[in-house]
């Protein structure tokens, strides 16, 4: 963790990614960030994979950092609490629906230059979620074999729930940006993100809505190979599958003196009058003859004489892992200064947890912060932004209107 947001204390109101995502990024860079639930916790607290306690994995692990209050959201005092803790902090992350008792307005009310962050589904108001959204932007129907038809063949949903994750990392831009717009002009701001126009934003942005209309129908199917630049998934005589991937001029030749494969790309260049050091147009337009050209010469090597030679040559490639092997890699998280391995979590399981993605060159980037437990900071949030006394939250507490941890 950084301490760039320490000044800034954030309300999260939310559940499943996108929104917690959000709070997460704003924690690890300083920010207290205080998610609220139900007492019972929220609509994600035991999504799947639960460890043998009960205690779901996802929901520790986007928590982060927090701190957590529990009430009784389903009570009238239970809603209450949260709009005036909301209103006293001024800065709110939420997907809970603008017509619910968490509007903009409701806590305006107490609070006019509040800034809040909303994530909806479509921007009509639809109900929307990560894997509905894919549906709709066609990339599901972009993947898949090559020789798959487009009119007959089944979608390929992609197992990240990318959408979310963007949608997160965006709104966390946003809720800055506001705050740094409130600073400059005394404003609050009501930012509404809908999951679906991210989708669809990102569709165009990436150019992808461009060339559908430009080209009047769909793009072909194309496997694991990159659209418009030369890469693809190869395997060696010893069975280890990789990627490779040569967009620049560099990545090109270097990818060339590591297989050794001069001289038919030589006789391939005399036959189609193609010069593949010309860039990604021509590797991509005889992309299946210079597949054919190095997966031969994949063939006869065994994985470990091939990886040292694309590493001599400054080759860009990885070898396919399983999650799990992922996990275990010591270059990707063994000896990856982003990792510490955590114990203090909620699970009572250690395991790698990550520090800030970003890396900032002379300042520490601090142990990351274990999730809370549910309502463990219930009674501190309470007395220290609502002022209230300890006679008042124990009384919240014997009417069930708030909990504390559930730790025991």
């Amino acid at each position: 963790m950084y301490g760039l947001l320490e000044d800034l204390s954030i309300i999260e109101a939310s559940s499943f990614v996108a929104s917690p995502t959000a709070g997460l990024y704003c924690a690890q860079m300083g920010a207290e960030v205080i998610r609220v639930d139900h007492k019972e916790g929220g609509l994600d607290y035991d999504r799947y994979m639960l460890t043998k306690e009960g205690r779901s994995l996802s929901w520790e692990n986007l928590n982060r950092a927090k701190k957590s209050v529990a009430l009784d959201l389903r009570s009238g005092e239970g809603r209450e609490l949260l709009v005036e803790l909301s209103a006293k902090t001024g800065n709110l992350i939420t997907n809970l629906p603008e017509k619910s008792f968490l509007s903009h307005e409701a806590v305006a009310a107490n609070c006019p230059d509040l800034v809040s962050v909303r994530i909806m589904g479509w921007h009509d108001g639809r109900q929307a979620m990560d894997f509905t959204v894919n549906a709709a932007s066609g990339y599901p129907l972009m993947c898949g074999p090559e020789e798959w038809d487009l009119a007959t063949a089944p979608p390929v949903n992609q197992v990240l729930p990318a959408w979310d994750f963007i949608t997160g990392a965006y709104c966390a831009f946003a809720l800055v940006s506001a705050i740094r717009h409130r600073d400059k002009t005394g404003e609050g701001s009501q930012l509404r993100v809908p999951l679906g126009d991210v989708a669809i934003g990102t569709v165009a942005n990436s150019g992808a809505m461009a060339e559908m209309l430009y080209r009047g129908g769909d793009r072909e199917r194309l496997g694991n190979a990159i659209w418009g630049a030369f890469g693809r998934d190869f395997r060696t005589k010893d069975g280890v599958r990789f990627m490779v991937a040569a967009l620049t001029a560099k990545q090109w030749k270097g990818l060339v003196e590591a297989f050794g494969v001069a001289q038919p790309i030589a006789t391939l260049e005399a036959e189609t009058g193609a010069r593949f050091a010309d860039g990604d147009d021509p590797r991509f337009r005889h992309r299946h003859a210079l597949f054919d050209i190095f997966q031969e010469v994949a063939s006869g090597h065994d994985w470990e004489a091939l990886e040292a030679r694309m590493a001599a040559e400054g080759c860009t490639f990885e070898r396919y892992r399983t999650m799990h092997e992922a996990a275990n890699d010591p270059v990707l998280v063994g000896n990856n200064p982003l990792f510490t391995r955590s114990s203090a979590n909620p699970s009572g399981f250690e395991y790698p947890a990550t520090r800030s993605f970003a890396n900032i060159p002379g300042r520490a980037a601090g142990e990351p912060a274990p999730a809370p437990f549910l309502g463990q900071h219930t009674e501190e949030v309470l007395a220290t932004r609502l002022g209230l006394s300890s006679g008042a939250i124990g009384d919240l507490i014997d009417r069930d209107i708030a909990r504390l941890s559930d730790k025991d």
